[in-house]
């Protein structure tokens, strides 16, 4: 048998198959534009999605038997709004998760609402990306588009409406949405009652293990499949990344260093740090997680790169970083180019170097700017640190980990050993894993992952450097809180 995993990215959607013993038998990327429509607005049409998916599977499954493909899970990017009228029509644009228009909306809920209250009622506070201030900012820039609105979706949950006709959602991605109790696993009417919503307008909560139904006749015959194909819920797309490098357990974390970056600790029991600096949120496995998200992470280096350096030769900046200038550079980098989300929840911070003297070289700033990523994910690992979790090592995945260099910065800051798995696909992976389970090759997700994942390398902290990161670590915490009061005069 085979399984379809789809991890529904913000610029395109990449497709795999997979069959019953983890081999990936093909891949397919179908790409699609973003809309910038203002400064720091971030949109896209839901409509691009479903192309992508539809004209993609029939592509990926060229030259295999479509009739042995027994599942479809989806890993889809996460807080996206997605409205549908009363016809199931898209009524606007989907807002996307790096969208920053909802700062009045964010200040409305943590200052008025208060951060106590809502993070009592779901778990956490409120963040620019997070779907219930899209709303908030729908009602009142868009009440014409909010009042028409029967359906509210996060962008996977569009894709498996394409496929089955059923509106879901999983508790992995509707822990982002800021209207879930995450706790207890259920939508909060007190948060929807705030937001001027009805129970009937959410979607029905399912595990992203669970099968949501089959393939729609019509569905089935444009793909070339069977009406029997199981969709299953699926997740959020760090939930199943995570599933995807095989982050199950009490304190398995897995660090993701993409365009974003994200630290992912998994925890079989619900759990909030006091400022709630890190998201509390439910995993795909069927408990819970803790993440902490940057805005910037692989992306400050491609910035650096591309738009400064106007370079795309990475491998020959970073040969010029030699071993003995490891935990010597007198240069820091705050990797806040979009604002911050984990840990300083700050839309206002900005990137910066500091400590540059006229002998600072060029690689000195390539350096400082591989350090400062490095050093910001450590600040969402010592949160959950401060909760009693355990971390020992951690997966490492995402296109930023492909340097060797940056792997070693990232295992010496933060003192962890940190495994590669053999497979980099992440969301599509956990997806296909997702609906294996969902067909019953495996019982529960972590058998699946136990079975299935497998690392091909890892890098061990080493001790003496590990020291002087250390005391790197400690004079850049220092940084930020020196800035803070200043990023808001900047704009």
């Amino acid at each position: 048998m085979y399984f379809i995993g789809i991890d529904l990215g913000t610029s395109a959607a990449k497709l795999l198959l997979m069959d019953e013993a983890g081999s990936i038998k093909n891949t397919v990327s179908r790409d699609y534009p973003l809309e910038f429509p203002r400064p720091g607005w971030s949109q896209q049409a839901p409509e691009d999605w479903r192309e992508a998916v539809m004209e993609g599977i029939p592509q990926l499954l060229r030259g295999f038997d479509a009739s042995s493909v027994a599942g479809i899970g989806c890993g889809g990017q996460m807080h996206g709004l997605v409205i549908l009228d009363a016809q199931d029509r898209v009524i606007r644009p989907a807002i996307l998760w790096n969208d920053g228009r909802t700062e009045k909306q964010v200040r409305y809920l943590n200052e008025d609402i208060g951060r106590e209250r809502l993070s009592r009622l779901t778990g956490n506070i409120a963040f620019a990306g997070f779907t219930a201030p899209k709303l908030l900012w729908l009602r009142e820039n868009e009440p014409e588009n909010f009042s028409r609105i029967a359906k509210i979706m996060l962008p996977k949950d569009y894709i498996n409406y394409v496929l089955t006709g059923v509106h879901s959602c999983d508790f992995s991605d509707a822990s982002g949405t800021l209207l879930l109790d995450v706790e207890h696993r259920c939508w909060s009417h007190e948060m929807l009652e705030l937001c001027s919503l009805r129970p009937e307008q959410m979607p029905r909560l399912y595990e992203s293990y669970q099968a949501i139904g089959c393939l729609k006749p019509d569905i089935a015959r444009a793909l070339g499949l069977s009406r029997r194909v199981l969709v299953c819920a699926g997740a959020g797309d760090n939930a199943a990344a995570a599933i995807g490098t095989g982050v199950v357990g009490d304190g398995a974390c897995n660090i993701s260093l993409g365009t974003s970056g994200t630290v992912f600790i998994s925890s079989k029991n619900f759990g909030v740090d006091s400022n709630n600096a890190l998201h509390s949120f439910a995993h795909a496995d069927g408990a819970y997680h803790l993440m902490g998200c940057m805005l910037s992470a692989a992306s400050c280096n491609r910035w650096l790169m591309e738009d400064v350096y106007r370079s795309g030769d990475y491998a020959s900046e970073q040969a010029e970083i030699l071993p003995n200038r490891l935990g010597e550079n007198h240069v820091f980098f705050l990797p806040y180019l979009m604002g911050e989300r984990s840990p300083i929840n700050d839309t206002n911070a900005r990137g910066c170097f500091i400590g540059i003297t006229l002998d600072s070289s060029r690689a000195d700033l390539t350096q400082a700017v591989l350090e400062g990523v490095a050093f910001a994910i450590r600040d969402s690992l010592e949160v959950a640190r401060s909760l009693g979790l355990e971390i020992g090592s951690s997966r490492l995945c995402g296109g930023g980990a492909k340097s060797p260099l940056w792997r070693r910065i990232l295992a010496n800051v933060l003192n962890l050993r940190l495994e590669s798995p053999a497979s980099e696909q992440g969301p599509g992976m956990g997806g296909a894993m997702l609906a294996m389970v969902a067909c019953g090759i495996f019982p529960d997700v972590e058998t699946a992952c136990r079975t299935l994942v497998r690392i091909s390398s890892a890098v061990e902290p080493e001790a003496g450097l590990a020291e002087k990161y250390e005391k790197r670590y400690r004079q850049f915490k220092q940084i930020y809180p020196a800035l803070k009061e200043l990023f808001p005069k900047l704009q």
